[in-house]
């Protein structure tokens, strides 16, 4: 995640997004997410991609080349890091406002902070989308229901056959 309390990993995270995101949309992409992080010693610039039909080896492979010189040049980053450029992946995060509204009536995982009622830490659901504070759900019977984003560790997308096989199995 972005770092938490830290002003400058999010001032960096912006900087870094107003370079990416024209250069990806010049080479046909879309900018799913950009994260500055420590690990261990490390620091990691992880930009992350997307387009219609996945994203190819070679989509990285060009975006990363395109954005060296702008980051470069501009030099947002005061300290050594790598660059990584990836999918976000068939369970990726969702994290902006424009995340939610282009995956709305997919299967996704909500990990919570707290148990449920019913001691669930996690809620498997269909996305309807976000209003104001919460996420939209709706179960398997068609029941919508809201998560406080604030009780929310994470929200992604759910790509579990098993899953689909008790959704198959509900709508005889």
């Amino acid at each position: 995640m972005y770092l938490a309390g830290k002003n400058h990993g999010n001032n960096t995270v912006a900087a870094v997004t107003k370079i990416a995101q024209p250069i990806a949309e010049q080479l046909g992409l879309i900018l799913w997410d950009v994260r500055f992080v420590k690990e261990g010693a490390s620091w990691y610039l992880r930009i992350f991609i997307d387009k219609e039909g996945g994203v190819t080896l070679d989509d990285c492979e060009a975006m990363s080349r395109a954005i060296n010189d702008p980051l470069d040049e501009a030099d947002p980053i005061s300290q050594a890091y790598f660059l990584e450029v990836s999918s976000p992946g068939i369970e990726r995060e969702l994290t902006r406002p424009e995340h939610f509204e282009a995956m709305k009536g997919r299967d996704v995982a909500v990990n919570l902070y707290r148990p449920t009622p019913d001691g669930e830490k996690e809620i498997i659901a269909q996305l309807v989308g976000l209003s104001g504070d919460s996420i939209l759900l709706a179960d398997l019977d068609g029941t919508e229901f809201a998560v406080s984003k604030k009780d929310a560790v994470s929200v992604k997308l759910y790509d579990c056959e098993d899953y689909d096989d008790l959704t198959a199995d509900t709508e005889d």
